[in-house]
């Protein structure tokens, strides 16, 4: 990752981050996989009835899931920017 200007280590800085992207990255993150697992728990217990093989497979469908995120990795940096700035000393 590159910054603007020098920044040694050991050195106070701000983290800037847009707050609109920081609920885009709550939604991919945590609500998005919590959806599509309480959706595929409700649809695999209705079809088998079987609440261990439901919840694994419900557990399942989040190895497709990040692993497309792990595809579309480059776009999701190019989205979720951070910056860095020199913290103000009190």
């Amino acid at each position: 990752m590159q910054f603007k200007g020098r920044y040694t280590q050991g050195q106070e800085v701000s983290v800037i981050f847009s707050e609109s992207h920081g609920f885009q990255a709550l939604l991919f993150g945590y609500v998005l996989p919590f959806v599509l697992v309480l959706v595929a728990l409700v649809a695999f217990f209705s079809a088998t009835g079987d609440e261990l093989a439901a919840g694994l497979l419900a557990l399942g469908v989040l190895i497709p899931y990040y692993i497309t995120l792990y595809f579309f990795r480059d776009v999701l940096k190019k989205i979720f920017k951070f910056e860095l700035e020199e913290s103000g000393q009190l």
